[in-house]
């Protein structure tokens, strides 16, 4: 394991990694300024790295972080002391299949964070109970919502029948599926959750994401489709678990759209939707290798029109994460490549969403960066940026934001 800006502290009776990074006014070539941010490393030595999440897991107030180990077969969450310095834990050991990308929510109610993940390679997706006292150094209790959807992919938590608890949609890109999984509010070890599929034989079926982009009070969800480009939402029928998702298509022209969120960009009520598209597409093809948004035409937007806006070209555009980066009251973008040099970049917003965007580079050779989040990781109220990537260094890192807010 490469060392550098952070010391890297073995304690075996604990099965703890602590890592310890600079300060800030004492930098090194691991730990520097990039376009208004310092560059941290929190872990590296993965096998294969494909998924970070922020969210206060410890419930001492700070942002911590989750990610998945496919290839080694370890999931982790790490310990924020609540300046960005992270002390890792094991959420699970040992457990072969692919431990990917997963969600932070409150499954069983109890007001704490679990994880609910996906096993990409046995096709499987599983959530690890939060005991209440996550560094007491014992291994998650897990729980198997689905022992049998085959190549899972992708899974985000919401409550989509209204019951009150979480229910759990997810991607399979094997079978091009969308499916819902209906929280059952019992959780012995041998209960699997009811599912649903929302729509199938679609493609290649990448994100998952919520938002009520028909402003009828209940949240609908969108997903992409790498190999047969496609960009839709389904409309939550309500309470009804047999009632038809109704399916809406938002693009089918951009080529490879990949990874991305819904959030309402231009300010104007409704949930958009900013994007990443050509995760593995032809470098000269221009209907791809970019960062988009998509507008909910209206005010507010009932999810019926659609206008495509792009941000930036960006080669090989993996992941798009929306936030106010510099502090000016308006929605820059954070976004990954998964290309073989892979990147990390921000767009700055200069105050008109349908205008062009600067790019700033955050790190330029970073081979197949995958997910990207946006959190404030140092408690100092300025949104940060973390990231990971495999088979390129396998590790994740965190950008402190140094912008001061204009003005100030």
């Amino acid at each position: 394991m490469v060392i550098r800006a952070f010391r890297l502290l073995f304690i075996a009776s604990l099965s703890v990694v602590v890592f310890l990074s600079a300060d800030s006014g004492c930098m090194s070539d691991d730990d520097k300024i990039v376009e208004g941010f310092s560059e941290h490393l929190i872990a590296d030595g993965y096998g294969y790295a494909f998924a970070v999440m922020a969210g206060d897991i410890d419930g001492d107030g700070d942002l911590d972080l989750s990610s998945g180990d496919a290839t080694d077969n370890f999931l982790y969450w790490y310990e924020n002391d609540g300046d960005g310095r992270f002390t890792r834990h094991f959420v699970q050991k040992d457990d072969p299949g692919w431990f990917e990308r997963h969600d932070l929510g409150d499954v069983d109610g109890d007001g704490d964070l679990d994880i609910i993940i996906v096993k990409n390679q046995v096709g499987q997706l599983h959530w690890f109970e939060n005991s209440g006292n996550p560094r007491e150094e014992k291994l998650w209790k897990k729980h198997t919502v689905s022992s049998d959807f085959k190549r899972a992919y992708d899974v985000a938590l919401k409550d989509l029948d209204g019951d009150g608890d979480l229910d759990a949609a997810a991607t399979n890109y094997v079978s091009g599926q969308v499916v819902w999984f209906e929280n059952p509010g019992k959780y012995p070890e041998s209960v699997e959750w009811n599912e649903h599929i929302i729509d199938k034989d679609i493609g290649e079926t990448r994100t998952i994401r919520f938002a009520d982009f028909n402003a009828d009070g209940i949240f609908d969800l969108f997903t992409t489709t790498r190999t047969t480009d496609l960009v839709v939402w389904y409309q939550n029928p309500g309470k009804s678990t047999d009632t038809p998702w109704k399916k809406h298509i938002v693009d089918d022209k951009t080529i490879q759209p990949t990874h991305g969120h819904a959030v309402d960009f231009d300010g104007d009520g409704d949930a958009d939707i900013i994007l990443g598209a050509g995760m593995l597409a032809d470098t000269r093809e221009e209907k791809s290798n970019e960062v988009i948004w998509y507008e909910n035409v209206g005010t507010p937007g009932d999810g019926s029109t659609w206008g495509k806006h792009r941000l930036a070209r960006f080669e090989f555009a993996f992941e798009a994460f929306a936030g106010d980066i510099d502090g000016d009251g308006d929605l820059d973008v954070a976004a990954t490549a998964f290309g073989g040099n892979g990147g990390v970049i921000w767009l700055e917003n200069n105050g008109d969403p349908h205008a062009e965007f600067t790019k700033h580079i955050l790190k330029e050779i970073w081979p197949k960066a995958n997910q990207i989040i946006m959190a404030d990781l140092n408690g100092d109220g300025r949104l940060d940026i973390a990231a990971s990537n495999e088979r390129g260094a396998n590790e994740i890192r965190w950008w402190r934001n140094e912008i001061r807010a204009k003005g100030n």
